[in-house]
């Protein structure tokens, strides 16, 4: 699935793309359960980060920081949680999660996955909804010199 996404990124036809980073390309997260979440996606797909080598290990992990960065500019959120698993999907991916001080409690302290399919809060992408945000947060990266391609999107 990563490649598939990356490789509609390239072509331009990921309507998820938020822009271009020097390591691949920042998407918002196909469900928003928490408004924000975005994954950082590799181009070219790896397996995962020791694949990568050393310099492309720190500009991936770089990218991730600056997309958290940009986040935390745009929305409300506090805090930002990172994840790289690549356990049921083999490539290597970051999930960039948007944390906020009015989750609930058992929610808020534990990981953002708690989350997934346990509330009604489960908003699937939506083009109409999320440009605004997306907008926001690649003029972010922009501004940061973290774009490199800011036609995308």
């Amino acid at each position: 699935m990563i490649h598939e996404r990356v490789d509609a990124a390239n072509a331009g036809t990921n309507p998820t793309v938020i822009c271009r980073v020097r390591s691949g390309w920042a998407v918002l997260g196909d469900v928003q359960f928490l408004p924000g979440y975005c994954l950082l996606l590799p181009d070219p797909v790896v397996g995962s980060l020791n694949d990568l080598p050393p310099d492309q290990r720190g500009q991936y992990l770089i990218d991730m920081a600056a997309i958290g960065d940009a986040i935390l500019r745009c929305t409300d959120a506090y805090r930002v949680n990172y994840s790289i698993l690549g356990n049921t999907e083999a490539a290597l991916h970051a999930h960039i999660f948007a944390r906020y001080r009015d989750e609930p409690d058992e929610r808020r302290r534990g990981p953002a996955w708690f989350y997934y399919g346990q509330t009604d809060d489960m908003k699937p992408f939506s083009e109409a909804r999320d440009r605004p945000l997306m907008n926001a947060l690649r003029d972010a990266l922009i501004e940061s010199g973290h774009a490199v391609d800011a036609t995308a999107g």
